[in-house]
Protein backbone atom coordinates (compact mmCIF):
# COMPACT_ATOMS: atom_id res chain seq x y z
CA UNK A 1 0.00 0.00 0.00
CA UNK A 2 1.22 3.45 -0.96
CA UNK A 3 -0.07 6.20 1.33
CA UNK A 4 -0.51 9.87 0.40
CA UNK A 5 -0.24 8.53 -3.15
CA UNK A 6 -1.31 11.82 -4.73
CA UNK A 7 0.03 12.15 -8.29
CA UNK A 8 2.57 9.32 -8.10
CA UNK A 9 0.92 7.05 -10.66
CA UNK A 10 4.37 5.95 -11.80
CA UNK A 11 5.19 4.45 -8.38
CA UNK A 12 1.94 2.51 -8.32
CA UNK A 13 2.78 1.16 -11.78
CA UNK A 14 6.36 0.29 -10.77
CA UNK A 15 5.08 -1.82 -7.85
CA UNK A 16 2.45 -3.48 -10.04
CA UNK A 17 5.11 -4.45 -12.57
CA UNK A 18 7.38 -5.72 -9.79
CA UNK A 19 4.65 -7.97 -8.41
CA UNK A 20 4.05 -9.60 -11.83
CA UNK A 21 0.53 -10.61 -10.91
CA UNK A 22 1.50 -12.13 -7.54
CA UNK A 23 -0.40 -9.52 -5.53
CA UNK A 24 -2.17 -6.19 -5.58
CA UNK A 25 -1.07 -2.59 -5.14
CA UNK A 26 -3.33 -0.38 -3.05
CA UNK A 27 -3.13 3.40 -3.13
CA UNK A 28 -4.48 5.49 -0.27
CA UNK A 29 -5.05 9.22 -0.01
CA UNK A 30 -7.24 11.69 1.85
CA UNK A 31 -8.42 13.09 -1.50
CA UNK A 32 -10.79 10.88 -3.46
CA UNK A 33 -9.69 12.63 -6.67
CA UNK A 34 -6.00 11.80 -6.28
CA UNK A 35 -4.84 10.55 -9.71
CA UNK A 36 -2.75 7.67 -8.33
CA UNK A 37 -5.91 6.06 -6.94
CA UNK A 38 -7.04 5.34 -10.52
CA UNK A 39 -3.82 3.50 -11.31
CA UNK A 40 -4.02 1.23 -8.27
CA UNK A 41 -5.63 -2.22 -8.09
CA UNK A 42 -7.69 -0.86 -5.22
CA UNK A 43 -8.08 2.70 -3.97
CA UNK A 44 -8.65 3.58 -0.33
CA UNK A 45 -9.64 6.87 1.30
CA UNK A 46 -7.97 7.97 4.52
CA UNK A 47 -8.79 10.77 6.96
CA UNK A 48 -6.57 13.86 6.72
CA UNK A 49 -3.19 13.50 8.40
CA UNK A 50 -4.10 15.96 11.15
CA UNK A 51 -7.07 13.87 12.33
CA UNK A 52 -6.58 11.43 15.20
CA UNK A 53 -8.36 8.68 13.23
CA UNK A 54 -5.61 8.57 10.58
CA UNK A 55 -3.43 5.86 12.15
CA UNK A 56 -6.29 3.68 13.38
CA UNK A 57 -8.00 3.82 9.97
CA UNK A 58 -4.78 2.98 8.13
CA UNK A 59 -4.01 0.16 10.56
CA UNK A 60 -7.49 -1.30 10.10
CA UNK A 61 -7.14 -1.19 6.29
CA UNK A 62 -3.76 -2.90 6.41
CA UNK A 63 -5.15 -5.67 8.58
CA UNK A 64 -8.33 -6.09 6.53
CA UNK A 65 -6.48 -6.32 3.21
CA UNK A 66 -3.46 -8.29 4.49
CA UNK A 67 -1.03 -5.59 3.37
CA UNK A 68 2.56 -6.82 3.41
CA UNK A 69 4.40 -3.57 2.63
CA UNK A 70 3.39 -0.05 3.64
CA UNK A 71 5.14 2.69 1.63
CA UNK A 72 4.63 6.24 2.99
CA UNK A 73 5.25 9.02 0.47
CA UNK A 74 4.57 12.26 2.33
CA UNK A 75 7.10 14.02 4.58
CA UNK A 76 4.39 15.11 7.01
CA UNK A 77 3.15 11.56 7.68
CA UNK A 78 6.60 10.10 8.33
CA UNK A 79 6.89 11.18 12.00
CA UNK A 80 3.40 9.87 12.71
CA UNK A 81 3.97 6.47 11.09
CA UNK A 82 7.43 6.13 12.62
CA UNK A 83 5.98 6.43 16.13
CA UNK A 84 3.37 3.72 15.40
CA UNK A 85 5.55 1.37 13.35
CA UNK A 86 5.32 -1.48 15.86
CA UNK A 87 1.51 -1.52 15.68
CA UNK A 88 1.65 -2.24 11.95
CA UNK A 89 4.15 -5.04 12.41
CA UNK A 90 1.79 -6.62 14.94
CA UNK A 91 -0.85 -7.06 12.19
CA UNK A 92 1.69 -8.44 9.69
CA UNK A 93 2.44 -5.24 7.78
CA UNK A 94 6.04 -4.10 7.24
CA UNK A 95 6.17 -0.30 7.22
CA UNK A 96 9.09 0.96 5.14
CA UNK A 97 9.76 3.71 7.64
CA UNK A 98 12.87 4.73 9.58
CA UNK A 99 13.02 5.15 13.35
CA UNK A 100 11.41 8.23 14.92
CA UNK A 101 14.90 9.56 15.67
CA UNK A 102 15.99 9.34 12.02
CA UNK A 103 12.73 10.78 10.71
CA UNK A 104 12.78 13.67 13.17
CA UNK A 105 16.41 14.48 12.39
CA UNK A 106 15.81 14.51 8.63
CA UNK A 107 12.70 16.69 8.90
CA UNK A 108 14.57 19.25 11.02
CA UNK A 109 16.90 21.05 8.57
CA UNK A 110 18.99 22.43 11.44
CA UNK A 111 19.60 18.98 12.92
CA UNK A 112 20.29 17.66 9.42
CA UNK A 113 23.07 20.22 9.08
CA UNK A 114 24.51 19.22 12.45
CA UNK A 115 24.39 15.51 11.53
CA UNK A 116 26.21 16.11 8.26
CA UNK A 117 28.98 18.09 9.92
CA UNK A 118 29.36 15.41 12.62
CA UNK A 119 29.70 12.86 9.78
CA UNK A 120 32.54 14.90 8.22
CA UNK A 121 30.35 15.86 5.28
CA UNK A 122 29.97 19.38 3.94
CA UNK A 123 26.67 21.24 4.43
CA UNK A 124 25.72 24.86 3.70
CA UNK A 125 26.35 27.30 6.56
CA UNK A 126 23.02 27.49 8.37
CA UNK A 127 21.74 29.91 11.02
CA UNK A 128 18.85 29.69 13.45
CA UNK A 129 18.09 33.41 13.57
CA UNK A 130 18.30 36.60 11.55
CA UNK A 131 20.77 37.99 14.08
CA UNK A 132 23.11 35.01 13.74
CA UNK A 133 23.04 35.31 9.95
CA UNK A 134 23.82 39.03 10.07
CA UNK A 135 26.74 38.42 12.41
CA UNK A 136 28.08 35.81 9.97
CA UNK A 137 27.73 38.32 7.14
CA UNK A 138 29.66 40.90 9.15
CA UNK A 139 32.47 38.39 9.81
CA UNK A 140 32.61 37.46 6.14
CA UNK A 141 31.67 33.82 6.82
CA UNK A 142 28.89 34.08 4.22
CA UNK A 143 27.90 36.49 1.46
CA UNK A 144 24.72 37.22 -0.45
CA UNK A 145 22.67 35.69 -1.94
CA UNK A 146 21.13 33.77 0.96
CA UNK A 147 18.25 31.33 1.35
CA UNK A 148 15.42 31.86 3.85
CA UNK A 149 13.45 28.65 4.52
CA UNK A 150 11.30 26.86 7.10
CA UNK A 151 13.31 24.79 9.56
CA UNK A 152 10.84 21.95 9.05
CA UNK A 153 10.00 22.13 5.35
CA UNK A 154 8.79 20.14 2.36
CA UNK A 155 8.11 20.67 -1.35
CA UNK A 156 9.96 24.02 -1.40
CA UNK A 157 7.14 25.65 0.59
CA UNK A 158 8.09 29.07 1.98
CA UNK A 159 11.58 29.28 0.45
CA UNK A 160 12.83 32.76 -0.46
CA UNK A 161 16.12 34.04 -1.89
CA UNK A 162 17.63 37.27 -0.53
CA UNK A 163 20.12 39.35 -2.53
CA UNK A 164 20.81 42.07 0.06
CA UNK A 165 20.17 42.98 3.69
CA UNK A 166 16.88 44.72 2.97
CA UNK A 167 15.51 41.64 1.21
CA UNK A 168 16.87 39.39 3.97
CA UNK A 169 14.97 41.26 6.64
CA UNK A 170 11.76 41.35 4.55
CA UNK A 171 12.01 37.68 3.56
CA UNK A 172 12.68 36.57 7.14
CA UNK A 173 9.81 38.63 8.55
CA UNK A 174 7.35 37.49 5.87
CA UNK A 175 8.41 33.85 6.18
CA UNK A 176 7.76 33.91 9.92
CA UNK A 177 4.42 35.65 9.41
CA UNK A 178 3.18 33.40 6.60
CA UNK A 179 4.36 30.04 7.92
CA UNK A 180 1.36 29.62 10.30
CA UNK A 181 -0.92 29.82 7.24
CA UNK A 182 0.69 26.84 5.52
CA UNK A 183 0.41 23.09 6.02
CA UNK A 184 3.75 23.33 7.84
CA UNK A 185 2.27 25.33 10.72
CA UNK A 186 1.91 22.43 13.14
CA UNK A 187 5.38 20.94 12.84
CA UNK A 188 7.08 24.34 12.87
CA UNK A 189 4.99 25.27 15.90
CA UNK A 190 7.24 23.01 18.00
CA UNK A 191 9.79 25.87 18.16
CA UNK A 192 8.05 29.02 16.84
CA UNK A 193 10.92 31.34 17.80
CA UNK A 194 13.46 29.30 15.81
CA UNK A 195 11.39 27.93 12.94
CA UNK A 196 13.00 29.97 10.14
CA UNK A 197 16.53 29.26 8.91
CA UNK A 198 18.95 31.41 6.97
CA UNK A 199 21.35 29.46 4.79
CA UNK A 200 24.08 30.33 2.34
CA UNK A 201 23.05 29.86 -1.28
CA UNK A 202 25.58 27.74 -3.11
CA UNK A 203 26.37 27.94 -6.81
CA UNK A 204 27.11 24.71 -8.64
CA UNK A 205 25.65 21.59 -10.23
CA UNK A 206 22.89 19.86 -8.29
CA UNK A 207 22.61 16.08 -8.06
CA UNK A 208 20.02 13.73 -6.60
CA UNK A 209 20.95 10.57 -4.70
CA UNK A 210 18.84 7.53 -3.93
CA UNK A 211 20.63 6.08 -0.88
CA UNK A 212 19.41 2.50 -0.45
CA UNK A 213 19.45 0.60 2.85
CA UNK A 214 17.81 -2.74 3.52
CA UNK A 215 14.89 -3.28 5.90
CA UNK A 216 17.30 -3.62 8.83
CA UNK A 217 19.00 -0.31 8.06
CA UNK A 218 22.19 -1.72 6.48
CA UNK A 219 23.68 0.24 3.59
CA UNK A 220 23.36 -1.36 0.14
CA UNK A 221 24.06 1.15 -2.68
CA UNK A 222 23.54 4.67 -4.03
CA UNK A 223 22.06 5.77 -7.37
CA UNK A 224 23.17 9.16 -8.72
CA UNK A 225 21.57 11.47 -11.24
CA UNK A 226 22.49 14.97 -12.40
CA UNK A 227 19.53 17.33 -12.27
CA UNK A 228 18.83 19.20 -15.49
CA UNK A 229 15.52 20.89 -14.66
CA UNK A 230 13.22 21.33 -11.67
CA UNK A 231 9.49 22.00 -11.39
CA UNK A 232 7.54 22.72 -8.19
CA UNK A 233 10.50 21.65 -6.08
CA UNK A 234 10.81 18.27 -7.79
CA UNK A 235 13.25 16.93 -10.38
CA UNK A 236 11.68 17.26 -13.82
CA UNK A 237 14.58 16.23 -16.08
CA UNK A 238 17.79 14.40 -15.20
CA UNK A 239 20.57 12.13 -16.44
CA UNK A 240 22.02 9.18 -14.54
CA UNK A 241 25.74 9.34 -13.82
CA UNK A 242 28.50 7.20 -12.36
CA UNK A 243 30.32 9.08 -9.58
CA UNK A 244 32.57 7.42 -7.02
CA UNK A 245 32.58 10.68 -5.02
CA UNK A 246 28.80 10.98 -4.75
CA UNK A 247 28.27 7.26 -4.24
CA UNK A 248 30.82 7.47 -1.44
CA UNK A 249 28.87 10.30 0.18
CA UNK A 250 25.72 8.17 -0.08
CA UNK A 251 27.58 5.33 1.61
CA UNK A 252 28.63 7.54 4.52
CA UNK A 253 25.07 8.78 4.98
CA UNK A 254 23.52 5.32 4.71
CA UNK A 255 25.89 3.79 7.25
CA UNK A 256 25.81 6.69 9.71
CA UNK A 257 22.07 7.27 9.47
CA UNK A 258 20.84 3.68 9.37
CA UNK A 259 17.58 4.63 7.64
CA UNK A 260 15.16 2.05 6.29
CA UNK A 261 14.60 1.66 2.54
CA UNK A 262 15.41 4.57 0.24
CA UNK A 263 16.60 8.04 1.25
CA UNK A 264 16.12 10.89 -1.22
CA UNK A 265 19.12 13.21 -0.94
CA UNK A 266 20.02 16.50 -2.66
CA UNK A 267 23.67 17.41 -3.22
CA UNK A 268 25.36 20.37 -4.91
CA UNK A 269 28.87 20.24 -6.32
CA UNK A 270 30.64 23.61 -6.41
CA UNK A 271 34.06 24.43 -7.83
CA UNK A 272 35.56 23.92 -4.35
CA UNK A 273 33.60 21.13 -2.66
CA UNK A 274 30.50 18.94 -2.48
CA UNK A 275 27.64 19.90 -0.13
CA UNK A 276 24.66 17.87 1.05
CA UNK A 277 21.54 20.06 1.00
CA UNK A 278 18.67 17.87 2.13
CA UNK A 279 17.74 14.33 3.21
CA UNK A 280 14.26 12.79 3.00
CA UNK A 281 13.78 9.17 4.21
CA UNK A 282 11.28 8.14 1.53
CA UNK A 283 10.90 7.68 -2.21
CA UNK A 284 11.64 11.06 -3.78
CA UNK A 285 10.63 12.70 -7.03
CA UNK A 286 14.00 11.77 -8.51
CA UNK A 287 13.62 7.99 -8.14
CA UNK A 288 11.87 7.47 -11.53
CA UNK A 289 15.10 8.53 -13.27
CA UNK A 290 16.94 5.69 -11.53
CA UNK A 291 14.14 3.25 -12.32
CA UNK A 292 14.04 4.03 -16.02
CA UNK A 293 17.82 3.46 -16.09
CA UNK A 294 17.55 -0.06 -14.72
CA UNK A 295 16.98 0.14 -10.96
CA UNK A 296 13.98 -1.64 -9.47
CA UNK A 297 13.58 -0.76 -5.80
CA UNK A 298 9.92 -1.88 -5.69
CA UNK A 299 11.07 -5.40 -6.67
CA UNK A 300 13.91 -5.21 -4.15
CA UNK A 301 11.59 -4.19 -1.30
CA UNK A 302 9.11 -6.93 -2.18
CA UNK A 303 11.91 -9.51 -2.18
CA UNK A 304 13.25 -8.33 1.17
CA UNK A 305 9.74 -8.38 2.67
CA UNK A 306 9.38 -11.99 1.52
CA UNK A 307 12.85 -12.86 2.91
CA UNK A 308 14.14 -13.47 -0.61
CA UNK A 309 17.41 -12.40 -2.20
CA UNK A 310 16.82 -9.61 -4.74
CA UNK A 311 18.27 -9.82 -8.22
CA UNK A 312 21.56 -7.89 -8.25
CA UNK A 313 20.52 -6.18 -11.50
CA UNK A 314 17.70 -4.41 -9.62
CA UNK A 315 20.34 -2.53 -7.65
CA UNK A 316 22.23 -1.20 -10.65
CA UNK A 317 21.73 1.89 -12.79
CA UNK A 318 23.03 2.39 -16.32
CA UNK A 319 24.79 5.77 -16.58
CA UNK A 320 24.09 8.45 -19.19
CA UNK A 321 20.36 7.75 -19.44
CA UNK A 322 18.60 11.09 -19.81
CA UNK A 323 14.89 11.22 -19.07
CA UNK A 324 12.16 13.80 -18.60
CA UNK A 325 8.80 13.70 -16.87
CA UNK A 326 5.68 14.58 -18.82
CA UNK A 327 2.09 15.38 -17.95
CA UNK A 328 -0.80 12.99 -18.43
CA UNK A 329 -4.52 13.00 -17.82
CA UNK A 330 -6.50 10.58 -15.68
CA UNK A 331 -10.29 10.55 -15.41
CA UNK A 332 -10.94 10.83 -11.69
CA UNK A 333 -14.74 11.26 -11.91
CA UNK A 334 -16.88 10.04 -14.80
CA UNK A 335 -19.84 12.14 -13.66
CA UNK A 336 -22.00 9.16 -12.65
CA UNK A 337 -23.63 9.23 -9.24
Amino acid sequence: MLTCAGRRNYLVRFFQEALRGRGQVFAADACADAPALRQADKSLILPPLNQTAYIDTLLSLCQRHSVLLLIPLNDLELPLLARHSARFREVGTIPVISSPEVVDMCSDKWRTSEFLKASDLEAPNTYLSLGDAREALARGDITFPLVVKPRWGTASIGIEYSDDDEELKLDYTLAKKRLPRTLLREINGTDPERCILVQERLCGQEFGLDVVNDLEGHYVCTFVKRKLAMRAGETDRAITVKSDLLEGIGGVIGRKLGHIGVLDCDVIVTKDSCYVLDMNPRFGGGYPFSHIAGANLPAVLIAWANREQPDAHWLRVEPNIMASKCDGLVVVDNGLR
